[in-house]
C-alpha cells in the first residue's frame, strides 16, 4: 500500500485521529501536546498516528490535507485543524460537542 493510500486508510477506519509529533502519553512538540490534551480532556478514546516514526506520512499528509503543519485533527473522515483551532473550538466547547457526536455515531452503529 503506497503512503497516500495508507493515509486515507488512516483517514476512513478512525472516527477521531490526530496526526502528532510524539504520542499524547508523550508528545515531541508543544503544539501536538496542547492538541492532545485538549482532545483527551473530552474524554472520548481516539487514535493517532506519530509523523516523527512515519516520515513518509509527515512528508505526503500535508499536500493531501491542503493542510501544512502538525498536529491535524480529523473528526470523520474532515480535517478540522490543527493546534490553534483544536484549542479555539476547546475553549468554546466545541471541541467536546464535536468528538461526542462523532462517538456517539460510532456507537449506535455497533
Amino acid at each position: 500500500m503506497d503512503t497516500l493510500e495508507n493515509i486515507k486508510q488512516q483517514i476512513a477506519d478512525n472516527d477521531i485521529l490526530l496526526y502528532m509529533k510524539g504520542s499524547p502519553n508523550a508528545p515531541q512538540c508543544g503544539f501536538s501536546m496542547r492538541a492532545s490534551q485538549a482532545i483527551m480532556a473530552c474524554g472520548q478514546r481516539f487514535a493517532y498516528v506519530d509523523i516523527l516514526a512515519n516520515p513518509d506520512i509527515r512528508q505526503e499528509l500535508p499536500k493531501y490535507a491542503n493542510w501544512p503543519t502538525f498536529p491535524q485533527l480529523w473528526v470523520k473522515q474532515e480535517l478540522v485543524g490543527g493546534c490553534d483551532i483544536i484549542m479555539e473550538m476547546y475553549e468554546s466547547g466545541e471541541l467536546k460537542t464535536l468528538i461526542e457526536e462523532a462517538t456517539k455515531d460510532a456507537g449506535e452503529a455497533e
